[in-house]
């Protein structure tokens, strides 16, 4: 299918694209790399009046460092982010979790903060910048406002940016060196959206305890889910196989899963906990014991 007859405005910079949201309301969408965007309009399950293109705003793209997080400009492509050594060295659960975002085709043309504007409980970043506790950056008619991943995501494709407000950055906080990542994806095929994924980071002090531990699902709620009961279970202790276990045994307990005609609620329960474990062993071997 062909997507129906829209409106068309480029933005040139970040107060021009409000503005325009702003005079077309709810009926105008931002078009950033188009991954999502333009599947729904083809199966006509987004109409909208007015498209606002935000990809000649050149200072929405760049990866940088700023008081201990990574910060990535919103039409920053995944391809740059999956390749960037400055991620890899800072975030390495980003390039680790967008070697499963569709295939390389999307990711040279998908975009970070489209991704994470877009709001599927499914997809890899949403996940990424809630279970590392990071933050999103958007700015509108009333000025800029940061919005904790856990606030931003209000709901199956729905999250707190206002009809008038863009998404202009995405904060991940570093992550100490030394720290183990893994992501463990059920899917049908490489490169569909995961029926269930499990993302883990875990950090060892000098006494090889955890120190850090941050732990997230997707695909098994209405919004991406941090698992803090899990998280704090495993803190001070030894990542030992009965320690990932009991903790792993938690996550069933914080997630809502629905069933739909890819996997039953129940399956998704039952998965959610095999894969948070496999996830927690793979990252905890990977870490490195500080001094």
């Amino acid at each position: 299918m062909k997507p129906p007859a829209v409106g068309y405005a480029r933005a040139g910079d970040v107060q021009e694209a409000v503005g325009l949201l702003a005079e077309h309301g709810t009926d105008s969408k931002v078009l950033a790399g188009g991954q999502s965007l333009v599947p729904l309009l083809s199966f006509r399950l987004a109409r909208p009046s007015v498209l606002v293109d935000v990809n000649p705003i050149g200072d929405l793209a760049y990866i940088r460092e700023d008081d201990g997080a990574l910060v990535i400009g919103a039409t920053t492509r995944q391809r740059d982010v999956e390749l960037s050594p400055v991620v890899a060295e800072a975030v390495p659960m980003l390039p680790e979790a967008l070697r499963h975002v569709g295939h390389v085709t999307n990711r040279n043309r998908g975009t970070v903060g489209g991704s994470v504007a877009h709001a599927d409980s499914a997809a890899e970043l949403p996940t990424v910048v809630t279970c590392l506790g990071g933050e999103i950056v958007v700015e509108g008619p009333r000025g800029r406002r940061t919005i904790a991943a856990e606030d931003y995501f209000t709901g199956t494709f729905t999250t707190a940016t206002e009809y008038d407000e863009l998404l202009t950055a995405v904060r991940f906080p570093r992550l100490p060196a030394g720290t183990g990542v893994a992501v463990e994806e059920l899917a049908r095929r490489h490169g569909d959206f995961a029926i269930v994924a499990a993302f883990a980071a875990v950090h060892l002090g000098p006494d090889g305890t955890v120190d850090l531990v941050r732990l997230g699902l997707s695909g098994v709620d209405s919004v991406p889910r941090r698992l803090h009961e899990a998280e704090a279970a495993l803190l001070g202790t030894r990542p030992t196989a009965e320690a990932i276990t009991a903790a792993a045994a938690t996550a069933p307990n914080t997630i809502r899963p629905s069933s739909d005609v890819h996997a039953p609620a129940g399956y998704r329960r039952e998965m959610a906990e095999l894969l948070i474990r496999r996830a927690i062993t793979t990252a905890s071997e990977r870490s490195e014991v500080t001094t």
